[in-house]
C-alpha cells in the first residue's frame, strides 16, 4: 500500500487541486528561464554502468579517441571538454537532444577554445546558421545563438563541433536557456475503463529462454524497462520479447541508482542517457520512465521532463521473485501496473500473472498507448 499510496501522492501533488479563481486573479506568471543542457560544465563523472569512454549527457561521434574531459584549464569548474580529431575526415562534433516547448524562443550558448569551432541547434523547426568563431585566440570566447521552436517541436539537437584539419578545441560551460517542459506525470496505475491490465519487465540482467518463449507463445504486450547496458548486451533478446502489438522499450535510469539522493542535474543525466541508448539500439525514444526502488521525488519529475519523459510509473501490483501482491484490496483491477523482473524466476511469474489477471476477468495491453 506505501508503494501506491506514494504515486497517488504524487500524482495529485503534480496535477494539483486548484481553489477556485477569483475575478480579479493576477494573471499566470511567466515561466522561469533556466538551462536546460545536461551536464552543461562536464562535471558529473560517468556511471560504472555506462558505455565505456562516454561523457554524461553527451554523445560525440569519434568516441573516446577524439572527445574526453579534462582538468586542464577549464574554463570554470572542475573540468571542460577536450576534442581532438582524430582524421581529416572529422570535425569532432559532440552533441545532446534537449526538451523544449513548441513556439517557444531559446538562446544557446557555451565558451570555447580554439580555431573554428561552432555551436547549433537542429530540428528546431525555424532552424538558423550556427554561432561560430575563426579563433579564441587561445583564451576563452563565448559563442551565443538563438531559435525559436517550431508548433510541432519537443526536441532538439544542440551541438557543438570543429572543423576538419583545424586541430583540437575545448568547450565549457554550455546552455541553452528559457522555460522547461511541464514536469512528468507521476503514476502508480491506468485510469482506464478498459478491463486491462499491465505487464512490466525491469533491469535485463538475467534473460531466459523459457521467459522468451512464453511471451511468444502468448503473443504478450510487454513494456520492458531494461538498463542499457543489458539492453545493449543482447538487443535481439529484446526486441523479440517486445515484438508482440502494446508493447515497448521503456526508461529505467542508467545505473540503477536511488535517484531521490541525487540533485536534479545527475538525475537528468540518469534518465537523458539511458533514453538516448535505447533509442539508439531500439528506434524509438521512450516516454515513459520507471524509477529504480520506486524512489523519486519533484526534482525527479521535472528531470524526466526534460529528457522528453511524460509519465513516471512505478506500479501497483508486484509478482516478482514468486510473489503474488497487489497493493490494494481485493484482487487486479482495471488498469493496474503489475511489476516484474528479468530473472530465473519470470517465466513461472509471468504464468502467475496473467492467471491473476484472467481470473479477474482482465486481459494484458500496451501500455504506452494507454497513457497517450
Amino acid at each position: 500500500m506505501r508503494l501506491s499510496a506514494l504515486a497517488a501522492g504524487a500524482l495529485l501533488a503534480v496535477c494539483g487541486l486548484a481553489a477556485p479563481a477569483s475575478a480579479d486573479a493576477a494573471p499566470a506568471a511567466t515561466a522561469p528561464v533556466v538551462n536546460l543542457a545536461t551536464n552543461p560544465g562536464f562535471e558529473i563523472p560517468a556511471s560504472p554502468l555506462a558505455d565505456w569512454g562516454s561523457i554524461p549527457g553527451w554523445r560525440c561521434t569519434g568516441g573516446p579517441a577524439e572527445a574526453a574531459v579534462t582538468a586542464t584549464a577549464p574554463h570554470s569548474g572542475g573540468s571542460a571538454l577536450a576534442v581532438s580529431p582524430a582524421g581529416d575526415d572529422s570535425n569532432g562534433e559532440c552533441t545532446q537532444t534537449v526538451s523544449v516547448q513548441p513556439d517557444t524562443t531559446y538562446t544557446a550558448s557555451a565558451w570555447v577554445r580554439g580555431t573554428y569551432v561552432f555551436l547549433g541547434a537542429t530540428g528546431t523547426g525555424r532552424d538558423v546558421a550556427p554561432a561560430w568563431t575563426g579563433s579564441t585566440n587561445g583564451g576563452w570566447q563565448q559563442l551565443t545563438t538563438r531559435f525559436t521552436t517550431g508548433p510541432d517541436v519537443h526536441t532538439v539537437r544542440l551541438y557543438v563541433h570543429g572543423w576538419y584539419q583545424q586541430g583540437p578545441f575545448a568547450v565549457d560551460d554550455v546552455r541553452v536557456d528559457g522555460p522547461a517542459p511541464a514536469p512528468a506525470a507521476g503514476a502508480g496505475s491506468v485510469p482506464t475503463s478498459d478491463r486491462v491490465v499491465f505487464l512490466t519487465v525491469d533491469d535485463g540482467w538475467q534473460r531466459t529462454p523459457e521467459a522468451e518463449a512464453f511471451i511468444t507463445d502468448h503473443r504478450l504486450p510487454i513494456t520492458a524497462f531494461p538498463l542499457p547496458m543489458p539492453a545493449a548486451a543482447d538487443p535481439g533478446f529484446f526486441r523479440r520479447v517486445t515484438a508482440a502489438p502494446g508493447s515497448s522499450v521503456q526508461d529505467h535510469s542508467v545505473s540503477h541508482q536511488d535517484l531521490s539522493k541525487l540533485p536534479l542535474a545527475e538525475q537528468q543525466v540518469e534518465i537523458c542517457d539511458a533514453r538516448d541508448s535505447l533509442t539508439r539500439l531500439f528506434g524509438a525514444a521512450p516516454t515513459v520512465f520507471r524509477p529504480p526502488y520506486f524512489a523519486w521525488n519533484a526534482d525527479t519529475l521535472q528531470a524526466a521532463a526534460n529528457c522528453g519523459i511524460r509519465t513516471l510509473l512505478t506500479a501497483n501490483a508486484d509478482f516478482s521473485w514468486g510473489a503474488s501482491n497487489v497493493w490494494h484490496e481485493g484482487t487486479l483491477s482495471p488498469g493496474d501496473v503489475v511489476l516484474l523482473h528479468w530473472t530465473d524466476t519470470l517465466a513461472t511469474d509471468l504464468q502467475r500473472a496473467l492467471a491473476a489477471a484472467q481470473a479477474a476477468g482482465l486481459e494484458p495491453a500496451g501500455l504506452a498507448s494507454h497513457l497517450r
